[in-house]
């Protein structure tokens, strides 16, 4: 099971991350809000509150609630081996 183990802001609505199975990547939220919906969600469109994400338990977290899952993130993200 993949997890996030890091997360750093690399431009608005983007961040780095470091993932469990060795790899990093950047995951760009503004495509996959794009592509998606929900009330959780609407919230992750202010830039201010997307910069607030945290990770817990491996997973991608915002103060809403909403928990993205670090399988789908890494699937979304530009990945690739770390040294």
């Amino acid at each position: 099971m993949i997890k996030v183990l890091n997360a750093r802001p690399a431009g608005e609505f983007q961040l780095e991350l470091d993932f469990s199975d060795h790899t990093h990547g950047v995951f760009d939220a503004a495509t996959y809000l794009a592509t998606s919906s929900g009330p959780l969600l609407d919230k992750l469109r202010d830039a201010n509150y997307f910069a607030r994400v945290f990770i817990d338990a491996g997973a991608l977290c915002l103060p809403n609630g909403l928990e993205l899952s670090p399988a789908k993130v890494h699937e979304l993200s530009v990945v690739s081996a770390t040294a």
